[in-house]
C-alpha cells in the first residue's frame, strides 16, 4: 500500500516556540510543528507526518526570514541535533524559557504561585560545557544536501566518522569538525585523533556488525583548562594512538582508556585504565574542591552550576542548626556546598559509585557533618529512616527528568520539613510534583536558571514553605 502523499505548504508564518525547541504554527485549524525555525519566519514546509490534530514538517525554503533570526555560529547547524536555538538571539531564548516555566507551573501545577523571578542567564553562551562525548563510526551520516552539493555519493568520502549521533538514530553518526560547546581544545583533540587513526589504518566501530577498534571519546575539562580524555576501544587498544595523544596534547593531565566489548556504549560497569597522568581532575567551587573521575556526575556548565547552587543555598535559609536531607545527591555537590551552613547534611543517591565520590569529596573538604546513603530513593527514604536519623528541617531535592516517585513525595509530606528546595531540569514533572505537595506546602519563590544556552532545556529552583495548619 502506497504512503499517502503529504502536502507542501507554502508561505507559512511561524508563530511560536513549542516543546523540545520546535517551532509551531497553525494551518487549517491544525497545529504544525517544525524544527529549525523562529517566530516570524515565513517558510515553505514539507509535511512529513499528519495526524488528526497535528502535523509535523521540515523547512524546504525560507521565504522571508524573521527579523529576530540570527546566523548560527556552528557550520553543522541544521544537521547536528544539538543547539537548535542558535538562530534565536540569546535574549529571545531566555524569554521563551521563562515562558516555558510559567506555562508548566500554571497549566500542569495548577497551584497558587508568587511572581516568578527573571531567569538567570549564562555568562558564557559558547564553550560553557565541561564534558562532551563523541562516537566513532566506520561510516559518516550524510545529509541529502551534502550529497547533492558534491554531485553524488560517489564524490564524497563517507568513511571514518567521529561526532554526534543523529537524534533517535543509534547507528548514524554526523562527523563533527567543529563544536563550540567546549573550548577549542576539544576540536584539536578530536580532529587530531581522527586523522592519526586513519593514517594508521585503525578501524572505526560499526554498530550493526559490532566490529571495529575505536568506539567513543569522552572529554572532560575543569576551570583551569586541564583535560581528562577517556578513549573507549571495542577491542584491545592500539598504544600508538594513546602515545600520540599523550605526546600531542599537554593539556590532557588524565589520559584513560576503556575496553568495552558490550553491545551498548555505557562504561559505568567497565574497568577504567590509566595510560598517562592521574585518574581524575579537580574542580573548584568557592573554597571547596571536588574530585571528578571518569564516571562522576558533575553539572556540565561549571560556572552556571555555581549560580544554581547559590540559589538553592539561599532558598534553604540555613543558620547552622538545621538537619538537611539532600535527595538525589549525585556526587554530593549540593550536600557539600551547603554543609558549612548546616548542623548535618544527609545525602541519598541511587548510584553507589556516586555516593563513594560524595564521601571522597566530603573528606577532601574536611567536612565531618555529612552522611551519604546509596539505594533507591523510595526504599531508603521512609518513616523508619526518619525515625532513625531525625526529621529534617530542610529538604533539598534535585531529581532526574522523571521527577519524584509518589512514595518519595508521601514520605516528604510525612517528614514535614519547614522548607523544601526543589531543583528541577524538567519544569513539567516539577509542576506535577508541586501539585502533590500542595496539600501541606505553598510555593513562595521561583527562580529559573539557564544552564544550556541554544537548547530548550532550562533548570528551575522552587522554594516551598509549610502552610499554616490553621
Amino acid at each position: 500500500m502506497k504512503k499517502k502523499n503529504l502536502p507542501l505548504l507554502q508561505n507559512i508564518e511561524i508563530t511560536g516556540i513549542a516543546a523540545e525547541g520546535k517551532a509551531i504554527t497553525r494551518v487549517d485549524d491544525m497545529v504544525l510543528f517544525v524544527p529549525y525555525c523562529v517566530p516570524g519566519d515565513i517558510v515553505d514546509i514539507q509535511v512529513t507526518r499528519k495526524k488528526h490534530s497535528f502535523m509535523e514538517g521540515r523547512v524546504e525554503r525560507i521565504v522571508t526570514p524573521s527579523p529576530t533570526r540570527c546566523e548560527p555560529v556552528c557550520k553543522h547547524y541544521g544537521e547536528c541535533g544539538g543547539c537548535k536555538w542558535q538562530i534565536l538571539p540569546y535574549e529571545e531564548q531566555l524569554r521563551h524559557k521563562q515562558q516555558q516555566i510559567m506555562d508548566s507551573l500554571t497549566r500542569i501545577g495548577k497551584i497558587e504561585l508568587p511572581e516568578i523571578s527573571p531567569i538567570l542567564g549564562s555568562k558564557e553562551i559558547y564553550e560553557y560545557r565541561n564534558k562532551l562525548e563523541f562516537t566513532f563510526s566506520d561510516r559518516k551520516w550524510l545529509s541529502w544536501d551534502t550529497i547533492r552539493a558534491a554531485g553524488g555519493l560517489e564524490n564524497v568520502d563517507n568513511t571514518h566518522g567521529l561526532g554526534f549521533h543523529i537524534p533517535n538514530c543509534f547507528d548514524k553518526v554526523l562527523d563533527i569538525t567543529e563544536c563550540h560547546l567546549m573550548p577549542e581544545i576539544n576540536n584539536r583533540i578530536r580532529n587530531g585523533i581522527r586523522e592519526y587513526a586513519r593514517k594508521l589504518g585503525i578501524t572505526f566501530y560499526n554498530e550493526h556488525a559490532h566490529e571495529g577498534q575505536l568506539r567513543t571519546l569522552i572529554l572532560r575539562s575543569n576551570h583551569k583548562g586541564e583535560v581528562m580524555l577517556i578513549v573507549v576501544w571495542a577491542d584491545e587498544p592500539d598504544m600508538r594512538v594513546m602515545e600520540y595523544i599523550r605526546d600531542s596534547f599537554p593539556e590532557i593531565i588524565s589520559l584513560l582508556y576503556v575496553v568495552n566489548r558490550k553491545f551498548n556504549d555505557t562504561i559505568g560497569d567497565q574497568e577504567v585504565h590509566v595510560f598517562h597522568g592521574q585518574d581524575h581532575i579537580m574542580e573548584q567551587m568557592e573554597n571547596l574542591q571536588f574530585k571528578v573521575g571518569p564516571k562522576s556526575f558533575y553539572q556540565t556548565n561549571t560556572l552556571q552550576a555555581y549560580e544554581l547552587y547559590k540559589v538553592a543555598r539561599e532558598f534553604a535559609g540555613l543558620t547552622g542548626n538545621e538537619l538537611v536531607f539532600d535527595l538525589y545527591t549525585g556526587t554530593g555537590t549540593i550536600a557539600n556546598f551547603v554543609a558549612h551552613q548546616a548542623r548535618q547534611v544527609i545525602g541519598i543517591e541511587y548510584v553507589p559509585e556516586a555516593i563513594e565520590d560524595a564521601k571522597v569529596n566530603a573528606n577532601i573538604n574536611h567536612l565531618d557533618n555529612t552522611l551519604f546513603f546509596a539505594g533507591d530513593m523510595k526504599d531508603i527514604l521512609n518513616e523508619d529512616f526518619i525515625a532513625q536519623y531525625g526529621r529534617p528541617d530542610v529538604i533539598i531535592t534535585d531529581p532526574p527528568r522523571a521527577g519524584m516517585h509518589e512514595d518519595v513525595i508521601n514520605t516528604i509530606l510525612f517528614a514535614e520539613p519547614k522548607r523544601i528546595v526543589y531543583v528541577s531540569c524538567n519544569p513539567a514533572t516539577q509542576a506535577r510534583d508541586l501539585n502533590m505537595l500542595d496539600s501541606k506546602y505553598r510555593v513562595v519563590k521561583v527562580q529559573p536558571v539557564d544552564m544550556f544556552p541554544h537548547t530548550h532545556h532550562v533548570e528551575n529552583v522552587v522554594l516551598l514553605e509549610k502552610k499554616d495548619p490553621s
